[in-house]
């Protein structure tokens, strides 16, 4: 078992920035993938960000690719996601998420891969 708490949300402005963070406990965090989704009101859970086990290998959706950065510290048993120029459409419930992926620098983008989530954090963006 791995638990994921998710904090750093918030309401930012338009073209501001909010650092997401997910801790982990349980199971060995580096033995896991992770990554990020969100799911706005009224829409479907999409995938944002995902980065390997090792941390050397990201992948981004095309809607938050250039402006967010998915990161982890193993030691701290810890990822992040750095949110800049936020927009209003990233308005949304965001959720992380550990998949357990066969090699160090495997990356999971479909949420059927990831056995764990957390409890979600609310990012409220203002036009």
């Amino acid at each position: 078992q791995v638990q994921l708490v998710e904090s750093g949300g918030g309401l930012v402005q338009a073209g501001g920035s909010l650092r997401l963070s997910c801790a982990a406990s349980g199971r060995t965090f580096s033995s896991y993938a992770m990554g990020w989704f969100r799911q706005a009101p009224g829409k479907e859970r999409e995938f944002a960000a995902a980065i390997s086990r090792s941390g050397g290998r990201t992948y981004y959706a095309d809607s938050v690719k250039g402006r967010f950065t998915i990161s982890r510290d193993n030691a701290k048993n810890t990822a992040y996601l750095q949110m800049n120029s936020l927009k209003p459409e990233d308005t949304a419930v965001y959720y992380c998420a550990a998949a357990p992926t066969p090699s160090g620098i495997a990356v999971a983008t479909i949420d059927r891969e990831y056995d764990y989530w957390g409890q979600g954090t609310q990012v409220t963006v203002s036009s």
